[in-house]
């Protein structure tokens, strides 16, 4: 690992980042004089996604978390690779197909992408492979067992019984023959191949057993004597009762295989009627492009041969896999009763001082701005400020942005509930948020049907923004109400994701937001933003004069610095103008938990800025700058974002000294990202007191929140007082 303070060096003689400790890793070479035109200056997008996903594997090794916590970040990384795939990968496989060969601004053609893609997912799925088996060892000391042979006789007939009456009844056997053609195999289906033989004559037939996602992959076995839990997965039982399925055959060999299709929605851009567009792609989706066949390593050669011919895949997307299948389905055994096995249950706090106001938030906005750190804070603020607006009689209006939220929304039972009370209710609902397409038609309809005025934001640019606008008669007046935030309205990934969300009576952004929703609705650009900033039109702008403004500071030799805290950093003129700025001598600190294309500690280039990720409990996903938009292309060039400015002495506070401290102070679940992409975990140094941000979080109550500044428990106080004793 790095110090903060030690520079690395992208060596012209060696070609390697090095240290004073030693080599970190390759790297091109390039003369350092070229390094900043170079595309060499950047790393690859997908390739840093990978070290990202590398980073949540190995929390799966990380023993300050209990068991079952360790398996679930080994599911998290397994489902995210399959998304990788079904988008990303997809995509690149599109281009190639295609004859595209523009290159990436790294300096990759598409297939050269793929190439180094191959490498490190067989990598990643060996070391994903490797932890399984680690962890389900550690997991039968804790007397949580997967069974795959030396079933009890008991265990055996209960399962038989169990498998006739739970499993058999939706199995369907299919006989692949020129009168049974191979079936269609959907996304992410999971498939039993078999090899067959007549009992009486041994005449050979090749088969199909399809696993129903319907069924837990999991079998729980009756409680053994001794106590503890034990399982089976459901292909193992469906292998021990094949003869159920195939009376009069014989098994000459057999193995699991599981496709993974391309499902990224392509929209037409001149698409008249956008909701029919997306239910027509969302049928598409089911039957995308086979772009990797997962076999099990057992599979005889010749069936494997066969499945491969019948999905038409390629030799490149062949993967064979030495373990189990479909890892991401690990987030069952999670699910198990072994609360000693799990981080403690944590209920998280409700902002005191709307607990001041007796519950009214509308009271506690207008004393003073506040944020609310999610999850540590509860989302149950953002549903009351709405629920409040639907039942409140002052409430006249109330605008919305939805992007996400879950399969029983509060949010949008509260707006409905304010149409159908008579109040005017604008909604827009993107329907272009991957994955939950179908989900926002539904509540479009809904809110339709309750009376509200439903948008589907615009064709060419996905609404991304989150932002709610209340209007409230007040002592013969109309005064606003504005809540904005780093997430979605979903108040289920609201208690697994850091956010932040932000509620403000200023009635200069209040004015901000209603042209801001103006232009989602109407299409007239906001020409006149007083504090707030949007993209496409100048949030990217707003942020690169905000670096231009430190880097004038440093040139006239007052102190210079930028923090910023975000999920991903792609964007070529964000990341130029950075190592601009650290050129110029200004101190630069990030926190990126994901995609990092940005190349750090890089003498003649870099060597200012520092950045660090961090992978813990909570998924860090709010964005510092307040804003729901990463630096990437996509959010700023392509997407509706927002980003709004804290004025309030206290908010302010609590973002930079009590929020953006921790994070950097953080040292047990940080990683230092290196110039070659690559990253370290960060270790206490000997003598330094170890510092978990996401425990302080846990344990301390956010500044603005409480409704007095209490600095004794922020960060730099805690140091100074523990320095004291």
């Amino acid at each position: 690992m790095a110090d903060r303070g030690e520079a690395l060096v992208l060596t012209e003689e060696t070609g390697r980042v090095e240290t004073s400790r030693g080599s970190a890793g390759p790297a091109p070479v390039v003369p350092l004089h070229d390094l900043s035109s170079s595309p060499d200056r950047f790393i690859n997008r997908e390739l840093s996604w990978l070290h990202f996903n590398r980073r949540v594997l190995e929390e799966a090794e990380n023993e300050s978390h209990p068991v079952l916590e360790r398996l679930r970040f080994l599911s998290i990384s397994a489902n995210n690779l399959d998304e990788f795939f079904m988008v990303r990968v997809a995509g690149l496989k599109d281009q190639v197909r295609e004859g595209i060969a523009t290159k990436s601004p790294d300096g990759l053609t598409p297939a050269e992408q793929l190439a180094r893609i191959a490498e490190a997912v067989a990598s990643l799925g060996s070391d994903q492979q490797a932890r399984w088996r680690a962890l389900r060892a550690e997991l039968a000391e804790k007397a949580v067992v997967l069974v795959d042979a030396d079933l009890t006789k008991s265990e055996k007939s209960w399962l038989e019984d169990h498998f006739l009456h739970h499993v058999f009844p939706v199995l369907t056997p299919l006989a692949i023959d020129p009168a049974h053609p191979f079936p269609f195999i959907p996304n992410l289906g999971f498939t039993i191949a078999l090899q067959l033989a007549r009992a009486n004559d041994g005449k050979g037939m090749n088969a199909l057993i399809r696993v129903p996602g319907t069924i837990d992959r999991f079998i729980r076995l009756p409680d053994p004597e001794g106590g503890g839990q034990r399982f089976v997965t459901l292909e193992f039982a469906t292998g021990l009762f094949i003869a159920k399925l195939f009376p009069g055959y014989a098994v000459k060999g057999q193995g699991g295989f599981r496709v993974i299709r391309d499902s990224d929605v392509e929209i037409e851009e001149e698409a008249e009627d956008l909701v029919r567009t997306f239910q027509a792609a969302l049928k598409q989706r089911r039957r995308g492009e086979v772009i990797r066949l997962e076999v099990d390593a057992a599979m005889p050669a010749e069936l494997r041969a066969f499945v491969q011919r019948a999905l038409s895949v390629a030799d490149d997307e062949v993967f064979l896999v030495d373990g189990v299948l479909a890892l991401n389905e690990l987030s069952q055994l999670v699910a198990v009763d072994r609360p000693d096995l799990k981080f403690k249950p944590y209920v998280p706090r409700f902002p005191e001082r709307i607990k001041d106001q007796g519950g009214d938030c509308f009271a506690a906005i207008r004393q003073k701005d506040l944020i609310v750190h999610h999850p540590y804070e509860s989302f149950d603020v953002v549903v009351q400020f709405l629920n409040q607006a639907a039942r409140d009689p002052d409430v006249v209006a109330i605008k919305q942005t939805l992007y996400r939220t879950s399969s029983d929304s509060p949010i949008v039972k509260a707006l409905a509930e304010a149409a159908e009370a008579g109040k005017s209710v604008t909604a827009l609902v993107e329907l272009k948020a991957r994955f939950d397409e179908e989900a926002n038609i539904r509540w479009a309809r809904d809110l339709e049907r309750a009376g509200a005025q439903v948008v589907y934001g615009f064709i060419e640019l996905k609404t991304h923004a989150k932002l709610s606008l209340v209007v409230r008669r007040e002592g013969g007046k109309l005064n606003s109400y504005v809540h904005t935030g780093t997430g979605n309205y979903h108040p289920v990934t609201a208690r697994f994701y850091t956010d932040l969300s932000f509620f403000t009576s200023d009635p200069v952004i209040a004015r901000d937001a209603a042209r801001i929703f103006n232009f989602i609705t109407g299409y007239a650009e906001p020409a006149e933003l007083e504090r707030m900033a949007v993209s496409p039109m100048n949030l990217k702008k707003r942020i690169l004069d905000h670096v231009a403004d430190e880097i004038a500071h440093a040139k006239e030799g007052r102190p210079a610095a930028i923090w910023m805290k975000m999920n991903s950093l792609v964007d070529p003129q964000i990341i130029d103008a950075l190592y601009r700025a650290s050129g110029a001598g200004v101190e630069i600190d990030l926190v990126v938990r994901g995609i990092c294309c940005l190349r750090p500690g890089v003498t003649g280039l870099s060597e200012r800025i520092r950045v660090k990720s961090i992978i813990g409990r909570f998924l860090e996903h709010g964005r510092i700058y307040i804003s729901s938009a990463d630096m990437m292309p996509r959010n700023l060039d392509r997407r509706v974002e927002v980003l709004c400015p804290i004025t309030n002495a206290t908010v302010h506070e609590q973002v930079l000294d009590q929020i953006m401290v921790a994070n950097f102070k953080d040292n047990e679940q940080s990683w230092n990202l290196l110039p070659d992409g690559t990253s370290m975990r960060i270790k206490a140094a000997p003598g330094e007191e170890p510092f978990n941000a996401q425990k302080y979080f846990m344990t301390n109550p956010s500044l603005s929140g409480r409704g007095k500044s209490l600095k004794e428990s922020s960060p730099r106080s805690l140091t100074r007082r523990r320095e004291r004793a």
